[in-house]
C-alpha cells in the first residue's frame, strides 16, 4: 500500500509527512515522539502511519514471475 495523501477519516493532509517519519524512525526515535513532533494528533491520522505496510516491492516481484 502507498501512503494516502489525506487521512481516510478526517481528510487532514498527511502524505507529505511520511518521508520525514521514516527517516526519524530509521535514526531510532520512538514512533509516538515522532508523530507528536510532526503535529499528527488525531488517532485516525496516527493510525494511517502506524498501520502502513510497504507492499510495493512485493507487488513488483509478482509481476516479474
Amino acid at each position: 500500500m502507498i501512503i494516502p495523501i489525506r487521512c481516510f477519516s478526517c481528510g487532514k493532509p498527511v502524505g507529505h509527512l511520511y518521508e520525514e517519519y521514516l527517516q526519524r524512525l530509521g535514526k531510532g526515535e520512538e514512533p509516538k515522539k515522532v508523530l507528536d513532533a510532526l503535529g499528527v494528533e488525531r488517532y485516525c491520522c496516527r493510525g494511517v502511519f502506524l498501520s502502513q505496510v510497504d507492499l510495493i516491492d512485493l507487488a513488483g516481484e509478482f509481476k516479474k514471475s
